[in-house]
């Protein structure tokens, strides 16, 4: 900050504000972690959603029930009303028409449910003659039943507000028929009160029902909430942690399900990713020593050499094989970390081309085989006895596969003083083995030995590389490199190649 407004003095700019002064200006602010409003805007979403679902569900289970049940009761009541009627209307058919009014009061004063269904006998014309509710004798009636009763000689029923008093009722009218002639009509009514009264029940009830269902799906939808969100929340955090550095972490697995198998994902990412940052950091720490070594006696020589302080010849000489011998091998430590460069970034190509495996296997033996005579190591190649066929490859590339693993061989395997390398056919593949003599590998790091900047145990000197490159280029051809410890000690290296050009 003081920095800044001595650039500000010299720029004639205003002072920035201090931290505490903008804080004193914008005034106090609540800070609510980031994370915290994460998760509850979530847990709030999903159960909104689940609630407004619901809540939908149960009110259309309440309106649908609630409807059923009116439809149920107002049928039923039409359905007796239209029964009673059209008995009455019958039982009327059978008396002459002077005895018809008193045939029908003598049917009103013996009806039984006439408190609750009222009884109107009617005149051909519409007019009431007789109720059992209340004297309205001579009043016309406009409800549309009577009508369609007189017109079409039928039963007609009504459910609605009746044109005269304005109260929801249920009728039904039966004519009453003589000579093929309407004489009077037979009507039955009832009002919905009681009706409307007992729906008012029913969705009073039902909506209670489903508020209750709506308080335990609250808390199942809560509960089923926290037990997915919890951990996921935990897993976040976790891989947060990871990708903050805590290479390595673990968390507790409490389920064989989806999250667990979650879990397990991100225990072995983590596991991996500690690994490979160990691995890596082993191999900077490798390539620098193994940099430094060459480069050291490099130096020492070239100053050495440059200063005069060696006159004699075979001291020059020997300097400069030294010189020569470590810069060779700085270029072969190079070329290695270029191929594995082009592997990581697909750029790694072949040059395909119908070869004489045998002769190429042959070149990369005589090279190595004064060389190893030099240090007192035999190499022992034993001849294929049968003609081997063209296979289709890469020949510069698979001489780098042989001559790196000639290498491991005297790295590895140097002190068992002797090196096999023989080849064959087995069946419409090449075989092509490289055994030591030397220590072998541990049986726990035979599955991890072709894993890039993978050393294990070793004190060899190597970037860690060769191999993983060997097995690149081995995998390109559609070939395979297997690795293991031969019977009576040693390592043994199968290289196996398809036979035929269109094997690549």
């Amino acid at each position: 900050m003081e920095q800044e407004n001595r650039r500000r003095r010299r720029k004639n700019l205003p002072m920035a504000p201090k931290r505490e002064d903008r804080a004193l200006e914008e005034g106090p602010q609540e800070v609510v972690p980031a994370k915290k409003r994460a998760r509850g805007r979530l847990r709030r979403r999903w159960l909104v959603n689940t609630l407004a679902v619901t809540l939908v569900v149960v009110a259309i289970a309440v309106s649908a029930f609630s409807l059923a049940m009116y439809s149920y009761y107002t049928s039923t009541i039409l359905a007796t009303l239209e029964s009673k009627v059209q008995t009455a209307a019958g039982m009327f058919r059978n008396y002459t028409e002077t005895t018809y009014l008193s045939t029908a009061r003598q049917f009103i004063n013996q009806f039984e449910e006439k408190t609750v269904i009222e009884v109107q006998i009617l005149s051909g014309g519409g007019r009431v003659l007789m109720s059992s509710m209340m004297d309205i004798s001579g009043a016309s009636t406009h409800s549309p039943d009577v009508a369609a009763a007189i017109s079409e000689k039928k039963v007609r029923t009504h459910i609605g507000q009746d044109p005269d008093t304005g109260d929801e009722v249920i009728s039904a009218s039966a004519p009453v028929v003589y000579n093929s002639a309407v004489v009077g009509v037979v009507r039955m009514v009832t009002s919905l009160r009681q009706v409307h009264a007992q729906m008012v029940r029913i969705v009073a009830v039902t909506s209670s029902v489903g508020l209750v269902i709506l308080v335990v799906m609250g808390v199942i939808a809560s509960y089923f909430i926290r037990s997915v969100l919890d951990p996921v929340i935990r897993v976040t955090e976790t891989a947060k942690r990871i990708a903050a550095g805590s290479y390595g972490v673990q968390m507790e697995k409490k389920s064989d399900d989806e999250m667990g198998e979650l879990v397990d994902s991100i225990n072995d990412m983590s596991m991996k990713i500690d690994q490979a940052e160990r691995t890596q950091s082993e191999f900077i720490s490798s390539v620098s020593h193994e940099l430094r070594t060459p480069l050291t006696a490099i130096n020492g020589w070239a100053e050495t050499l440059y200063n005069g302080e060696v006159r004699d010849a075979a001291d020059v000489k020997k300097g400069m094989g030294i010189i020569v011998s470590e810069a060779q091998r700085l270029t072969r430590m190079v070329e290695e970390l270029l191929e594995f460069s082009r592997m990581e970034t697909g750029r790694f190509n072949l040059s395909v081309e119908p070869i004489d495996i045998l002769a190429e296997l042959e070149d990369a033996v005589y090279t190595y085989r004064e060389f190893f005579r030099r240090k007192g190591l035999e190499l022992a190649y034993t001849e294929c006895e049968e003609e081997l066929p063209i296979i289709s490859g890469d020949p510069e590339r698979l001489r780098q596969v042989f001559c790196n693993l000639l290498d491991n061989a005297d790295k590895h395997g140097g002190s068992g003083g002797r090196v096999e390398v023989s080849v064959g056919r087995e069946e419409d593949q090449v075989a092509i083995r490289i055994r030591d003599h030397g220590p072998g590998v541990p049986e726990e790091e035979l599955p991890f030995i072709k894993y890039k900047f993978y050393k294990g145990s070793s004190k060899a000197r190597g970037s860690g590389i060769g191999l993983a490159v060997c097995d690149e280029i081995v995998n390109s051809h559609n070939g395979s490199l297997d690795i293991g410890n031969a019977s009576g000690g040693g390592c043994v290296v199968t290289i196996r190649l398809p036979i035929g050009v269109e094997s690549v």
